[in-house]
């Protein structure tokens, strides 16, 4: 009996200890910010499963969405509210990118990258527009090789 208790008492702990880990990560939704007008800052996030993004609209005119087709399968696709925070728990490996709906033209756009980019691929073949083209090739860029 008290191995039993043991037992449960440590499967107990490390699921505790695996919840105490999970990150929660701020990105900012800025009329201006380090790499210019219209940005998420940060627009590049290494997460991993379990960790809670949270779009702050530190400036008003801001939401936060994802990009269909650039989310891993079976992940849970978002769209905030304008002038609204959101957070999401981002549970799937893989890469999620995400734009802000009324700025998605002028190149607002982030990529998380959450475990390995598994849907790396998938994401980079995802037709973009405007300046989201050319931020896009950059952020993919950053995504860290072999994984």
């Amino acid at each position: 009996m008290k191995h039993a208790v043991a037992i449960a008492a440590a499967f107990a702990a490390a699921l505790l200890a695996g919840a105490a880990q999970a990150a929660e990560i701020r990105i900012e939704m800025l009329n201006k910010g380090e790499k210019g007008a219209m940005v998420f800052q940060p627009d590049f996030v290494v997460a991993q499963p379990g960790d809670t993004i949270t779009f702050v609209p530190t400036d008003k005119s801001h939401d936060a969405e994802s990009i269909k087709d650039m989310i891993p399968e079976g992940a849970t696709p978002f769209k905030g509210k304008m002038n609204e925070q959101i957070s999401v728990t981002l549970d799937k490996e893989g890469v999620y990118g995400v734009k802000c709906s009324p700025h998605y033209g002028m190149g607002m756009v982030a990529l998380i990258v959450v475990g390995k980019p598994a849907n790396l691929d998938q994401a980079k073949a995802v037709k973009q527009t405007g300046k989201a083209k050319k931020a896009f090739e950059a952020l993919l860029a950053q995504v860290p090789a072999g994984n």
